[in-house]
């Protein structure tokens, strides 16, 4: 369904002067800013171990081919690096990305105003803060796994409107 909506566009793939239509795969939409901030139309999700895209729009939305909704809803753009890993590729990534999993990635300290309870990285040496918490390389790739999990879902009674709305937008300009 997702790419149906793409705008077809003439082409000439071999420079011969011979175009054919070809879908424009470089169209892109985005989310508006008022829709994005409008709250009531999301629930926040915590992504479960081995969960997919399509497997969420399944459960969600009673089919799987939704799952571009909940990419375009979370800016993930690429699906292999932006969606989080299983636990089984997560312990596979991190034992080939470094050779030692413990060593320390960085050093962290509490920020001191405003939301101290978010955590200031302050890079790989603590010499000008002693008592920085030392951050090992595998607590620094499950924070980015754990970040990666926290997604937006579009409440199902809205994506009729927003899937019109995808329509729309998509028929506006062909280029």
């Amino acid at each position: 369904m997702y790419f149906k909506e793409f705008p077809t566009i003439p082409y000439d793939a071999e420079g011969n002067g011979k175009f054919k239509d070809v879908k424009n795969l470089l169209r892109r939409v985005g989310i508006r800013a008022k829709v994005k901030a409008n709250t009531s139309l999301y629930d926040t999700y915590d992504i479960k171990n081995g969960e997919t895209p399509e497997s969420i729009a399944h459960k969600l939305y009673g089919d799987s081919e939704l799952h571009w909704v909940i990419l375009l809803l979370n800016n993930v753009t690429d699906r292999f690096h932006d969606w989080p890993m299983s636990e089984a590729q997560f312990i596979q990534f991190v034992n080939d990305k470094y050779d030692n999993v413990d060593a320390i990635h960085h050093y962290e300290i509490p920020q001191s105003s405003g939301d101290t309870s978010k955590k200031i990285n302050i890079g790989t040496s603590n010499a000008d803060y002693p008592t920085a918490t030392a951050i090992t390389n595998f607590e620094h790739e499950q924070e980015q796994q754990d970040k990666k999990r926290k997604i937006r879902l579009l409440d199902p009674s809205f994506v009729p409107s927003f899937i019109g709305e995808f329509k729309s937008i998509m028929k506006e300009s062909i280029i």
